[in-house]
């Protein structure tokens, strides 16, 4: 199972449809996607605060950036799933 990590915070309007893409486009049932508000932690803010929102892919540690669309999307996750 490839595990991804949303990372994001609360009032992010590009956060929010970064969420909806992910939801969207995504087989939630063979990945896991774990969402996670950079505002409670001072490292991902220090790291993330003006990058969000970004994919991480949890085993290989490679990063999507915003912007993303639909097929960036899924190649990333595609490549993912190779690693």
């Amino acid at each position: 199972m490839v595990g991804l990590v949303l990372y994001g915070t609360q009032g992010c309007h590009l956060c929010d449809i970064a969420e909806q893409l992910v939801a969207s486009t995504l087989d939630l049932n063979v990945l896991s996607v774990e969402l996670v508000d950079i505002a409670y932690d001072d490292q991902l803010i220090e790291r993330y605060a003006v990058r969000i929102p970004v994919i991480m892919d949890i085993d290989s540690g490679a990063e999507l950036g915003w912007p993303f669309d639909i097929q960036r999307l899924t190649e990333f996750v595609a490549k993912a799933a190779i690693s």
